[in-house]
């Protein structure tokens, strides 16, 4: 067995991109040989320097990718993100600090870009709160009985003077980035898509061979403005007794106004065949339910958290975002990666103003780091983590304050998967 001193850690160059993308396979317990086109379609994320390898003996044996992304923080306004993707470690090299190796060096370049916030999506949940990121958002999946909902079946379009009109993979990537901005600078937690998102996920770009073309519907105003866009797929279920009884499945829905995510669901729940529709990944505080005059028809099944974020810089974090309220807080915050600890002072104005700084006063509410990150974006409660025991308030009343500052009334949400 190797020793940790043995295996090095490091940067991938081009020519070791095919042993990484193996190695990634395997630790997805995947198809560990990826086909030639395959692994040139996945080679355009390859960014040098910022996909990472650990190399026993000359063979990869951990993976890590991140990239540059735009975050929305409450209020609108983009903070600068390291994403992190593609973590993976071989079977036979787990417990040996290689995630920990490849997650403190991705982080402190991070920080010497002068990034806000690292962002991940994580497939277990254990796992990366000991580099301080926290839950920030989470999602829900509904499943819609159709049948139960109480919709009208002889729905012919939105009464509203708008219209619905399938487009192809290049109407989608025509008209999707534009749509999706608009949501991004209104929605906290939603992340910026490259143009390499919109061709992967309209086919252009093929990771997997078994790729299959979902239909797109697009909702325009009574102007012929585009305001929603929705990409779905169905099966093919006739049942026992020779009926269609089909389920449409969301892979994104993009609304930028009420009217338009009215549309869409309706126009979704009225297609022929279909019985049953799963929304996807959506807002916990969707709309979704109660645009159906039974409620109760969508179930939900999947509830989950989502986005977690770590903070790199405590002050243009809590500048970056918007406040519910006038008043201050002292905060001590831990971070055991040594990347963001300290005592700061927020400042938060009647105009929603926040302003941020270093201070030696004595503090008022102290928290990690990764908890930090959770209220940063305004889905959880300071008072409810005190009583969990992971914020100590200080002095009486702080954690109630904080609530009254960062939380928002309408819950953060990230569409994404990364």
């Amino acid at each position: 067995m190797s020793s940790r001193a043995d295996i090095d850690v490091r940067p991938v160059t081009e020519s070791e991109f095919a042993d990484w993308n193996r190695a990634l396979n395997i630790g997805f317990l995947r198809e560990p040989t990826s086909d030639d086109d395959i692994i040139e379609a996945r080679r355009a994320q390859f960014t040098p320097g910022r996909s990472l390898g650990a190399f026993d003996g000359g063979r990869c044996v951990a993976t890590f990718r991140s990239f540059a992304q735009e975050l929305t923080a409450v209020g609108g306004a983009s903070v600068a993100a390291d994403a992190v993707t593609n973590v993976t470690v071989a079977p036979t090299h787990r417990r040996r600090g290689l995630l920990s190796r490849m997650m403190a060096q991705d982080l402190a370049a991070a920080k010497e870009r002068g990034d806000v916030v690292a962002t991940l999506i994580a497939a277990e949940y254990p796992i990366y709160g000991r580099y301080g990121f926290g839950p920030a958002t989470s999602t829900t999946e509904w499943t819609i009985d159709v049948p139960r909902s109480g919709l009208d079946p002889r729905w012919a379009g939105p009464e509203d003077g708008g219209r619905i009109d399938l487009v192809d993979a290049e109407g989608v990537r025509k008209l999707g980035p534009e749509l999706h901005e608009r949501l991004r600078r209104a929605q906290p937690g939603a992340v910026s898509r490259d143009e390499l998102w919109w061709r992967i996920t309209t086919g252009a770009v093929r990771f997997h061979p078994t790729f299959h073309e979902p239909f797109h519907a697009v909702y325009r105003s009574a102007g012929g403005e585009v305001e929603g866009m929705v990409a779905y797929t169905a099966d093919d279920n006739w049942g026992d007794a020779k009926q269609p009884l089909n389920t449409a499945r969301v892979k994104w829905l993009t609304a930028v106004t009420p009217a338009a995510e009215r549309a869409l669901w309706r126009y979704l729940c009225s297609v022929d065949w279909v019985v049953k529709v799963r929304s996807g990944w959506r807002a916990p505080d969707d709309l979704l339910p109660h645009l159906l005059p039974d409620p109760r028809a969508a179930a939900v099944t999947t509830q989950a958290d989502w986005l977690w974020v770590r903070i790199l810089d405590v002050v243009r974090a809590l500048e970056a975002r918007t406040y519910e309220a006038a008043g201050s807080l002292v905060l001590e915050v831990a971070d055991g990666g040594g990347l963001s600890g300290g005592r700061y002072r927020l400042e938060a104005s009647a105009d929603g103003a926040g302003r941020c700084v270093p201070t030696t006063e004595g503090a008022d509410l102290a928290l990690d780091v990764a908890d930090l990150a959770v209220l940063w974006l305004g889905d959880e409660s300071a008072v409810r983590l005190a009583a969990l025991g992971r914020v100590r308030e200080e002095r009486a009343g702080a954690a109630r304050q904080a609530d009254a500052l960062l939380r928002t009334s309408r819950r953060p949400w990230c569409p994404d998967i990364f």
